[in-house]
């Protein structure tokens, strides 16, 4: 059967000489794999060019039930990123959601809300032009929304601490130690706090952007079966850094 939906492209696979296996979250289908044969031949309807990490898709696809991997009737970028291609700093974010969000999305059951936030939040950051430096925190934390395990708000002025097992604020320290304590604790309540439009009025040092990066990814792995190591936030930081 035909479908038409818009996809958001997670990766890509090389399969014998011309082919590819690209996965994509799609927003009617969840995440599906398709094969796409003659991408890397001069005249391809569709180039390897198109299916770069997190680029965003208008498809019309072959979809049956139970299969493992489907095929593509049409596809184009739509809509054509402008900024995120050529700049660096919006490369290695882009590189750095993509990771976590392959590593984070498995489910093949369609999640429009998820795919919206996704897909919409892709699209500002292309036509952003600057404060960009606390977009992957922002996001990942909106992102957990949609995931399941969204921090609950703090009400309590006098919390000091942030619980990363149960994702709550509490007065008093954990008796374990996967927690944020003062003043990262003050820190991740203002991202909380903040929107993409906002997020500029957010000043943290270089030391404290890297520390909420690695416990924000502790967080995702406590929360998510099989989640394991992010290595590309490395590179972005050298590149925000």
């Amino acid at each position: 059967m035909l479908y038409k939906t818009r996809g958001i492209v997670f990766k890509t696979t090389n399969y014998g000489e011309n082919s590819v296996i690209v996965q994509v979250f799609t927003e009617k289908l969840g995440l599906q794999s398709y094969i796409i044969n003659g991408v890397k031949k001069p005249r391809a309807k569709i180039s390897s060019n198109m299916l770069q990490p997190l680029y965003l898709l208008d498809m019309v696809v072959y979809h049956k039930a139970g299969g493992n991997i489907q095929r593509i009737a049409e596809l184009k970028n739509a809509p054509v990123l402008i900024s995120i291609p050529y700049d660096m700093v919006k490369t290695a974010i882009v590189m750095f959601l993509n990771e976590v969000l392959y590593k984070a999305i498995k489910h093949q059951a369609a999640d429009e809300n998820l795919f919206g936030f996704i897909f919409h939040a892709i699209e500002w950051l292309d036509h952003q032009q600057e404060g960009l430096a606390n977009f992957h925190l922002l996001f990942l934390l909106k992102l957990t929304r949609y995931l399941g395990f969204y921090p609950q708000v703090n009400q309590d002025t006098n919390a000091g601490y942030f619980d990363l097992k149960d994702g709550v604020f509490k007065r008093n320290k954990p008796e374990h130690t996967l927690y944020l304590s003062s003043p990262y604790t003050q820190h991740f309540n203002k991202l909380l706090q903040h929107s993409f439009e906002n997020m500029y009025q957010l000043k943290l040092t270089i030391d404290e952007r890297r520390y909420q990066i690695n416990k924000l990814l502790q967080y995702y792995a406590l929360h998510i079966e099989g989640f394991g190591q992010v290595h590309s936030h490395e590179v972005l930081e050298e590149v925000l850094g």
